[in-house]
């Protein structure tokens, strides 16, 4: 049995401000990748994805993870989004986001233009279906 991810009710018109906090970590990791900021980037790119999710979790379900740990965004993600169209696809691509962050965050390691770049393709993906489902 899957354990309950801790979460809060949301109004759903507060999709809209989370859509927004995911495109402006979005951009920033953007900017910092340009630069060579290569452990900025990948946290960012990571908190994209999060806000993104949240969005989605808030505009079909009211809900979002009150939890600090971030595969409990995705499992809420995945209860939330289940009937809609490539949500295990998306889901996938989140949980490559979150996994890349969590084995360089725990081991006290530095991100890489390489593993960047592979967040960034995750988060890219992740971020057309979002912006497709939220408009």
């Amino acid at each position: 049995m899957a354990r309950k991810v801790s979460r809060k009710i949301v109004e759903r018109r507060e999709a809209r401000s989370h859509q927004g906090i995911g495109s402006e970590f979005f951009h920033a990791a953007e900017l910092a990748a340009g630069h060579d900021y290569w452990n900025a980037a990948g946290l960012l790119f990571v908190h994209a994805s999060i806000a993104y999710a949240d969005a989605l979790c808030i505009k079909y379900a009211a809900w979002k993870s009150t939890s600090d740990n971030h595969m409990d965004a995705i499992a809420l993600l995945e209860e939330s989004t289940t009937r809609l169209e490539n949500s295990k696809q998306a889901s996938s691509h989140l949980m490559r986001i979150v996994r890349e962050k969590n084995r360089l965050a725990y081991t006290g390691q530095s991100f890489h233009r390489d593993e960047v770049e592979a967040i960034r393709k995750h988060a890219e993906r992740f971020r057309e279906w979002a912006e497709e489902l939220l408009r």
